[in-house]
């Protein structure tokens, strides 16, 4: 790792594009995704699997990626991966908040958190569950149901997080049908919690 990357100033980038939000409480919103390279969860489903190594992706400089999304007009951006609390994005959100542009993270929480933040997304995984203060500061917790045992570990960290997050279950892809008739029966009885559909996937958008 170069100083640059370890202090922030510049990040692997795997991509960057505008599209609307697909997931969770912003479904449907206009945003920017900076994707980072670098996880080292290794959740077997997982559909980025290609952003595992942070070494396959060109280095660019925050104030490179910071330009783009506001050229691109970006009202919010959202900083996911990979795993982008590998990362420092202190720099990153900085510079994003200097250019009036809403910093969210997509995160399983497995590092601390670093950066100035607007909105935090946790979505925790067994294989690396989540920082005690991530749980604590998620606005939003969004639990992957691959099966039925996963809802235990969704109700598991529900009880960690503070009163005020928003809770959600989305059905691991390939198997969205048969998780989803799961999740629904199981929001019948837990009403605390909400039902998060990919729904750029079925719409055919990033």
């Amino acid at each position: 790792m170069n100083d640059t990357v370890k202090s922030g100033e510049s990040l692997p980038i795997m991509e960057v594009f505008s599209t609307q939000q697909g997931e969770g409480f912003f479904t449907g919103a206009d945003a920017y995704f900076i994707r980072l390279g670098g996880c080292d969860i290794g959740c077997h489903w997982c559909d980025t699997k290609d952003s595992w190594d942070p070494g396959l992706y060109p280095i660019r400089a925050v104030k490179d990626i910071s330009y783009l999304a506001k050229r691109e007009g970006a009202g919010i951006a959202v900083i996911t991966g990979g795993e982008p609390t590998m990362h420092n994005l202190m720099p990153l959100t900085k510079a994003l908040k200097k250019c009036q542009i809403k910093t969210h993270i997509e995160t399983a929480g497995t590092y601390p958190l670093t950066g100035v933040w607007d909105w935090i997304c946790l979505s925790p995984k067994k294989n690396g569950p989540p920082h005690q203060a991530i749980l604590k500061e998620a606005n939003e917790m969004k639990v992957v149901i691959h099966n039925k045992y996963d809802l235990l570990w969704a109700e598991e960290n529900a009880l960690k997080v503070n009163n005020n997050c928003k809770l959600y279950l989305q059905p691991e892809w390939s198997k969205e049908e048969k998780m989803q008739e799961f999740i629904l029966n199981f929001i019948l009885e837990k009403p605390q919690w909400n039902l998060s559909i990919q729904t750029h996937k079925h719409l055919g958008i990033r």
